[in-house]
């Protein structure tokens, strides 16, 4: 992106090509490497649901790079979305035959900026299928092509054993992440089929999603594919909350062979309940009663020198120009409102806040002090108070779990690309609040905006649906559209947004009923715990 292009002055969006008569409520046939495909088109723009890009990874492609989708004759119909990655019961009828994308395009002539989104779940659960993520809404305010997909989780796409390393590629670890880099090739060879330009393809994603970003931008192999990135509320790998070492990786793919009877390579025969069941009994549970020190949050990717190089706070930041968004209460999502994640009890009192901190500083440490938790509950009940902001055990257990998992490295980071970096870095603090019994403006909140789907009947009690909330998603559709377009980030509905600079109000603040305001990101004094806390990687 030139100087010139950063400050290039705000334009309408105008659809690239006007969909044609045969796309006006039918099928629409394409022409992808593997073979012939039909959408549908709904409304404004067209649909392709269910489409492989790779082959299935089962049987002898379990723990296997993925390969090509196999081809087919005829006509293949994308009409229906393939089944989610292996995993629990957070979604129905998944499979190991997942590897799937799906595309919204305004219409499959012309060459309009692609936007690959990479969902979130923890590296264990989660599709690209999801409503929450229906592709519709930005592909026809923003005239992009909106591609999600699915990717192998939990055993089967995050770990690491020379046992299972793969003939052809030499990889042996993070099949997931594997996956990622498989449909960003994927797009770049089939984007034009669906209006895309092959040249041109943004990536994005949220929490585990919003990691593989990061890495994935730092694979040099992707270089000439990503030109931008868009790291939502990112959950930055590091040992022991979301990742272990090589050495533990080993362990946990050896005891359970054995406790299935098998050896590792003979994990490729058992059966997949199976061993998703060994993997997630591995990791249930408080991580202090576990025998595995290490994924005590997560089980995200391991360092394994090729497709994960090292952690994200000891490699340089990307050098591709980012849009780096974070929500203004990360931790809200796991401990206000009734229900998932966290079925409470809330801690109520001083006691009890002290367990509920011990707790979280146990998802980052194998070994936690009475000190720690003290000094940590201090800090922050005195910087919650000096800001004005509530500091009752429920306020201070939310900062305290939302800065140590997310916001103080999503910050760091950014503080030191802008200090060190090459490419142009737009920062954004999301604050459009939650309604009541939800609090704050919670981890994954962006997503439903940016995809305009807040307004499901799921979704519409917690994010509200009336038009500040439509305005709020207008906005962040129109910055990611255009900073998809090589463009400064802009909106009708927001000022003009500066380059990242932590010393002058630069970031973006996105909700509440101003919209949209350049100024600092909020309650910064805080993150200063962990600067010396010895607990979190600084970067």
């Amino acid at each position: 992106m030139s100087p010139q292009e950063q400050h290039r002055p705000p334009r309408p969006s105008a659809p690239s090509a006007a969909p044609s008569v045969a796309e006006q409520g039918g099928p629409v046939v394409v022409r992808t490497t593997a073979g012939r495909v039909a959408g549908r088109r709904t409304g404004r723009v067209t649909v392709f649901r269910g489409v492989p890009y790779a082959a299935p990874p089962v049987g002898r492609l379990r723990f296997a790079s993925p390969r090509p989708p196999v081809p087919w004759g005829g006509v293949r119909e994308a009409t229906a979305f393939g089944p989610p990655s292996l995993q629990g019961d957070y979604l129905p009828d998944s499979a190991e035959d997942s590897l799937y994308a799906n595309i919204w395009t305004p219409g499959v002539k012309g060459r309009r900026p692609v936007l690959v989104y990479i969902h979130g779940g923890g590296w264990l659960l989660g599709a690209g299928s999801e409503p929450d993520y229906d592709g519709a809404r930005p592909a026809d305010r923003g005239d992009l092509v909106v591609v999600t997909f699915n990717y192998r989780l939990g055993a089967l796409g995050w770990g690491l054993h020379e046992d299972l390393t793969d003939p052809e590629t030499g990889s042996f670890a993070n099949w997931g992440l594997q996956d990622q880099a498989a449909l960003l090739h994927w797009v770049r060879e089939n984007a034009e089929a669906f209006g895309g330009d092959p040249d041109n393809i943004t990536l994005a994603g949220t929490s585990a999603g919003g990691s593989s970003t990061w890495q994935l931008s730092l694979l040099p192999e992707l270089r000439g594919i990503i030109k931008r990135i868009v790291p939502i509320s990112v959950k930055h790998v590091w040992a022991p909350a979301s990742s272990t070492t090589p050495e533990e990786s080993r362990t946990v793919y050896e005891r359970i062979a054995r406790r299935l009877g098998t050896t590792v390579p003979g994990l490729r025969e058992v059966p997949a309940a199976a061993l998703r069941g060994a993997w997630e009994e591995t990791f249930s549970g408080s991580p202090t009663e576990r025998a595995v020190e290490g994924w005590r949050e997560y089980q995200g990717p391991v360092v394994d020198g090729r497709w994960m190089r090292g952690y994200d706070c000891a490699l340089p930041t990307p050098d591709v120009p980012m849009m780096c968004i974070h929500a203004r209460t990360e931790g809200s999502f796991f401990t206000t409102g009734p229900g998932y994640p966290f079925d409470g009890p809330l801690p109520a009192d001083d006691a009890g806040l002290r367990e509920a901190v011990r707790a979280v500083l146990h998802k980052g440490a194998v070994k936690v002090t009475d000190e720690q938790v003290d000094d940590c509950v201090a800090f922050y009940r005195e910087a919650l108070a000096a800001g004005g902001r509530p500091a009752d055990p429920v306020s201070v257990w939310t900062e305290v779990w939302g800065d140590a998992l997310f916001r103080y490295q999503i910050v760091r980071l950014a503080e030191r690309h802008a200090r060190e970096g090459s490419s142009p870095q737009y920062v954004m603090e999301f604050a459009h609040p939650v309604r009541p019994p939800y609090a704050g403006t919670p981890h994954e909140a962006s997503s439903k905006f940016l995809f305009g789907t807040h307004t499901l009947p799921a979704n519409a009690p917690v994010y509200g649906d009336g038009p500040l909330e439509r305005r709020v998603s207008d906005t962040l559709i129109d910055l990611v559209a255009s900073f998809a377009r090589g463009e400064a980030p802009t909106s009708p509905y927001a000022p003009a947004w500066p380059v990242f600079d932590p010393a002058g109000p630069t970031a973006l603040i996105l909700g509440g009923a101003r919209v949209a305001e350049t100024g600092t990101l909020s309650a910064l004094h805080q993150l200063r715990y962990w600067d010396t806390a010895d607990w979190v990687p600084r970067p």
